[in-house]
Formats: C-alpha cells, structure tokens, sequence
C-alpha cells in the first residue's frame, strides 16, 4: 500500500497494512533552508521542493500550511489590506479592516529564534472594535481554486493526501488573531450579547465556505481553532462553537468527505468533545512527555472509533532529548494499533525548528518495524 492508500483506509475504517506515517514538516524545513515564512502570502503553486523532501525522507504529506484553494471577496464598503514595513530593521506583518462604522488593525512580527510571527498588537479592544470585525467578517463571499487543490494532490501523488483546510471559526479568530485569550475573557463580562451576535454571525458566513468546499474535490477537510481544553474547554465550547462545528461535519459529511479538528493543545476532554461533534479524526495530537495524555490515556478518552493523528510531542525531536527516549515514545504511541487500526503516526503539532533531521527516518523505519498489522 502507498501512503495515501493507508490514510485513506484509516478514513475508511479499513486496516492498512501498516500504521500509516505523515509528518507536517513545513516550518523545520522553511528554518532549515532559511526560506520565507511569510502568513501575508498563500502558495499558488504546490510547494514541489517541500513535497519532494518528503517522498525522499519516506515521510507521508498531508497538509498544505500555506495553499491557496479558495478566494475571499468582500463587499465594497469593507477595505481589507495587508502590508509589511520594518521596524528597527526587524519586518512585521499589518492586518487592517475597515468598515463604514471604524477601523481594526493587528500585527505580528518576525521572531528569528523561533523562526515565527509573535504577535505585538491585538486588533480588538472594545465593544465598537467586535462590532466592525463582526460587519466585516460576516460578509465575506468564497470562490473556488479547485485547480490549485488540484495541483497539489497531482505533486503529492501516491505519497499521501492533501488535507483542504477550512480556517477558524469565529471564536477561533478572536482566541488567535484578534483579542487572544485575555481580550475574550473580558468580554465574555463585559459585553457577553454582542459577543453573541458576532460569533454567530461570523460562523453563520463560515458555513457558506463549508458549503463550498463541500463541493471540493478534496477527500479530507481539516477544521480547527488549534485546540486546547485549557483555553476552551468542554463548556466553554459548547456555549461559543459546539453548534457550528456540528452543523459543518454534518455538512460535510453529506457530501462524501471527512473531517479532521486539530487538536495541538491540551488534550484532557478536547478529545471527546472533538468526537462528540462528528469529526472522523484528531490531527496534531500531542501526548506526553510534553502533553497531559498518555497515548493509552488518549485512546481511553476518544473511544475506539475515533482517528488519532499524533504521536510525538515537539520535544522529542531535539537532539538534547536522548534518542532512546524518542524510540520508546514512538513505540508506545504504535502500539496503540493493539486497541485499535484507527491510527496515524505523525508530529504533535509540527516537526519544531532544530529538530535531529536523522529521528524523520528513524521514526519512519520503527513504523515500518512496529506498525504492522499482523
């Protein structure tokens, strides 16, 4: 079986022959080669050079961080800009919306250390600033790139699939791009009912993308707000998400495809209630040493039936970490094969920067050792 065989049959509640092996390698290999890792740009075309490395280490592909497969339009009272400048000699990243009724504005800037884009200024700050996120963002129309989705799959081949990512839902965009954690608790007092109407209304506008991509030739759609139980926990979204994501799966599931959540937080009740709402599948799980799950504890939470797409926190991947307790974590995490075939091995999350490039085949020859079905 190829790769993609072997996902695909773990979609399909089949047994492959082996557990199968994909790893988002994206961002160890932007800072490896010291290339761009620009959030203001999408990729038009498939990234051949990130493909290839992965057919070449024997590692499955699966998620396309910067593909573009869609367009987003939006009406001609909404000015939606993008632009960079420096500051001290440092770039950093402009995200503004205006609106008839104000002005928002977020940014983040380039960290060389962790090769990432820490964010310096939420957008929101007040009642009147939810307000035009929610005008802006509720009113956005979608178009396809299907050529582009296509591309891909067609670079990727038999050596995995193309996972089509949908974005967050709204309380995804405020928790991560626009207030983060402290700016939503405080308005969760302050001014719960317009937070209501704008959640609502922006995730009202996310189902007309779902409708779109459900008409997608893709196989596997990946939704998400980067999960942690810590920052919403099981009634927290259950109040603010629980009903969108129902309704999406639902949606998608109609229409003949898959869905996987990323969960690259804590995973202590985000696993079940990913579950409860229909997803096929939990992408980036992290168990221990730097999760709070055991991989046996993860299986105990999710239920037999329910995809496991993990394995290897971020820490493991460092050469300060002896390679003998990396083995044994891979190990550990394959033998959950035993309970049930509804498993992939992969990253916590992404491979980090810095990582021992010689544990990518590593891993891939103790799967091939471990991972059997006999």
């Amino acid at each position: 079986m190829t790769p993609r065989d072997r996902i695909l049959a773990v979609y399909r509640g089949d047994t492959p022959d082996v557990v199968p092996y994909m790893l988002d390698l994206s961002h160890w290999f932007y800072h490896k080669h010291r290339l761009p890792w620009d959030l203001s740009q999408a990729y038009e075309q498939p990234e051949t050079d990130l493909i290839n490395f992965h057919r070449q280490a024997g590692v499955g592909f699966y998620l396309p961080n910067l593909g573009s497969f869609f367009s987003v339009a939006f009406p001609p009272d909404v000015q939606v800009e993008v632009s960079k400048q420096e500051m001290g000699g440092v770039p950093e990243i402009i995200w503004r919306i205006r609106t008839p009724t104000g002005e928002i504005e977020r940014r983040r800037r380039w960290e060389e250390q962790t090769y990432a884009w820490g964010i310096t200024r939420w957008g929101i700050r007040n009642e009147q600033d939810l307000r035009v996120f929610g005008e802006a963002m509720s009113r956005r129309s979608f178009s396809p790139k299907w050529d582009n989705y296509q591309a891909w799959v067609d670079a990727v081949g038999g050596n995995g699939v193309v996972y089509l990512p949908v974005g967050y839902s709204a309380m995804g965009h405020l928790l991560h791009y626009w207030m983060g954690v402290e700016g939503v608790a405080y308005a969760l007092v302050d001014y719960p009912q317009t937070l209501r109407e704008v959640v609502d209304a922006v995730n009202a506008n996310n189902l007309q993308l779902i409708e779109l991509l459900a008409q997608s030739p893709a196989e596997i759609v990946i939704m998400g707000d980067n999960f942690s139980s810590d920052i919403q926990p099981p009634a927290f979204f259950r109040k603010w998400s629980a009903a969108y994501y129902e309704q999406a799966i639902r949606r998608l599931h109609d229409a003949g495809k898959f869905v996987a959540v990323h969960i690259d937080g804590r995973l202590r009740g985000a696993l079940r209630m990913i579950g409860d709402s229909g997803a096929d599948c939990a992408d980036a799980v992290t168990p221990t040493p730097f999760g709070d799950l055991t991989p046996s504890r993860c299986r105990e939470e999710s239920g037999p039936d329910f995809i496991l797409s993990g394995g290897v926190s971020p820490d493991l991947w460092l050469p300060s970490v002896p390679l003998e307790v990396f083995r044994q974590k891979v190990i550990e995490w394959l033998d959950l094969r035993r309970h049930s075939p509804r498993l992939i091995a992969n990253a916590g999350d992404q491979v980090p920067p810095g990582a021992d490039e010689d544990r990518i085949k590593i891993m891939g020859d103790l799967v091939e050792k471990h991972g059997r079905y006999d």
